[in-house]
């Protein structure tokens, strides 16, 4: 029986400075010569560790129909998050995962998919949207909409992506910001007002879903756009990325009633949230 404590030693190949301020970075891990890659599905996490410093939980940023890395968004926070933030190429970092679920990609299957984060918590949403178009995969999706925000442009997370999407002549992106500066041109306003323009979105299938990540302030004012919408509470899935700990439900304080969010998340839909105690919101 393998240690579930024992983190695969990971090499970094790349880490990019992703706002304007540094306080959050990308960093692109390779696997050890040897090892195969592990499959994950899009929402899934890993425990990062640096050896003397300490271990953290971060969303996988990047797809698994990409390469053979993973990538790691990392807001500097903390010890760990900024030790993570000074490495260089050719280091090494300790991995354990996939751990978790992850969004229901066969239950989205031939949906109309809203992908809707804010801040930071895009990271997992980054993963499914490029999961999502994929060539292999994006036959299997209806019409794809993704709305993000971030309270200002510097703060705006995987520009190139955004670029890319926004190219696109087979999805819809809404980016927002709370504050532009001189130079933005895009919208300026909250996320939740930005759902409800995709009001006038029309559907492709008829049946929509809605993924949601980001700051509790924005999923508390979301969900009633989404309500709005007609979108039932099994429609809506969410991300508790901030309650996960030790990843394999030991530590206990993951827990939100009888549910353990590192096992059994950090994916739920909002209709088994609603049977939780509401410590998680």
């Amino acid at each position: 029986m393998s240690n579930p404590y024992a983190p695969i030693p990971m090499r970094v190949e790349k880490s990019v400075t992703e706002t304007e301020d540094g306080s959050i970075r990308t960093i692109s891990l390779s696997f050890p010569d040897g090892t195969a890659p592990f499959g994950f599905v899009p929402g899934q996490f890993a425990e990062l560790s640096i050896l003397g410093v300490g271990e953290a939980p971060f969303g996988i940023a990047s797809s698994p129909m990409s390469s053979d890395m993973l990538d790691f968004t990392i807001a500097r926070v903390g010890t760990v998050t900024t030790e993570l933030h000074f490495l260089e190429p050719g280091e090494s970092v300790g991995l354990r995962g996939p751990l978790g679920n992850g969004y229901p990609v066969e239950e989205l299957s031939g949906r109309d998919l809203l992908v809707i984060g804010g801040g930071f918590g895009f990271s997992t949403l980054r993963a499914f949207t490029n999961y999502a178009l994929h060539p292999g995969n994006r036959g299997n999706f209806g019409g794809i909409t993704v709305v993000y925000g971030a309270r200002n442009p510097g703060l705006l997370l995987y520009r190139d992506d955004l670029c890319d999407w926004a190219s696109r002549d087979d999805m819809n992106l809404v980016v927002t910001v709370d504050r532009a500066d001189e130079e933005w041109t895009g919208m300026t306003g909250t996320v939740p007002a930005a759902v409800e323009k995709v009001k006038g979105v029309k559907s492709v299938l008829g049946g929509r879903a809605a993924l949601v990540c980001g700051p509790p302030a924005m999923i508390r004012y979301t969900l009633p756009v989404l309500a709005d919408l007609g979108l039932a509470p099994a429609d809506v899935f969410l991300s508790l990325e901030m309650k996960m700990k030790c990843g394999i439900g030991k530590c206990g304080r993951c827990g939100i009633g009888g549910s353990y969010v590192c096992t059994d998340g950090p994916v739920y839909s909002l209709e088994r949230l609603r049977g939780l105690p509401g410590e998680f919101r």
